[in-house]
């Protein structure tokens, strides 16, 4: 960060190189899964950081800006080889679900989570990741004040202040509620704070868009935008395979038809 700037993320030579050396995703408990590994996070031409964020084959941590389209016949194809690798059950009940059993919102404690106890919140890391001309407030270099972002979901640029901060939310790309349903009700309390503060699962983007998404799954809500819809479908997975958290079958069906199954 110089001069209150987020810089966009390198480029995707660096990235691919980035994401062989990476091996594995690792799972929330700290072992690796065979949901990530350096072939299915290579991508193809299409790979490494788009214009307007990062292919998430290439970014299996979800620690660099945005969330880049899938385009190339290769990238998709590898984006399916991924999918299928989701388990899929039913969805159980609602019952007893609340977001306190997440944790309080945007927690820096959530520990085993990148930028875990950086001194700053998870929304306001979030806001810095994925902003461009990053402003803080005075005295801070945490607190985010304004910023353009691009939304993934809309394909706009949002210009945010923070006097108006609900026009950009973050979105969990795996639902609380989603995941609490899938099994997270039978998870212990840091598993859960984990999931809420991982910023894999962490996506700033439209408040009206993410106000209309709730907890669905990708067979009844999918980003606006179509171009996305393919990385979006990467990204729930990944974050799904991390945690080892099943989907449901029309999801997972879903998921798979937005990279061309």
């Amino acid at each position: 960060m110089t001069g209150g700037v987020r810089g966009r993320a390198a480029g995707g030579a660096a990235l691919a190189l980035a994401a062989l050396l990476t091996g594995c995703s690792q799972l929330a408990d700290g072992s690796g899964v065979p949901g990530a590994t350096a072939s299915d996070t290579a991508g193809g031409a299409g790979g490494g950081s788009a214009a307007h964020g990062t292919s998430p084959l290439t970014d299996p941590d979800g620690t660099k800006p945005g969330l880049g389209a899938l385009t190339s016949a290769r990238d998709k194809a590898t984006a399916r080889t991924l999918i299928a690798k989701v388990p899929t059950k039913g969805r159980g009940p609602k019952t007893g679900y609340d977001r306190d059993e997440f944790g309080h919102a945007w927690m820096d404690t959530a520990d085993g989570v990148p930028l875990a106890r950086n001194g700053c919140d998870t929304r306001n890391d979030l806001l810095k990741r994925d902003g461009q001309d990053v402003a803080f407030r005075k005295g801070s270099d945490c607190v985010v004040v304004s910023m353009n972002l691009y939304d993934p979901y809309t394909g706009k640029d949002i210009a945010w202040k923070k006097a108006k901060a609900a026009e950009v939310q973050i979105d969990h790309v795996v639902p609380l509620s989603y995941a609490w349903q899938m099994g997270a009700a039978r998870w212990d309390e840091k598993k859960r704070q984990r999931l809420a503060n991982d910023v894999l699962n962490l996506l700033p983007v439209s408040g009206p868009t993410n106000s209309a998404k709730r907890d669905a799954g990708p067979a009844t809500w999918l980003p606006p935008s179509k171009a996305i819809r393919c990385a979006y479908a990467v990204r729930f997975a990944q974050v799904a395979l991390k945690y080892r958290l099943p989907v449901t079958t029309a999801d997972k069906t879903a998921m798979l038809a937005q990279c061309g199954a």
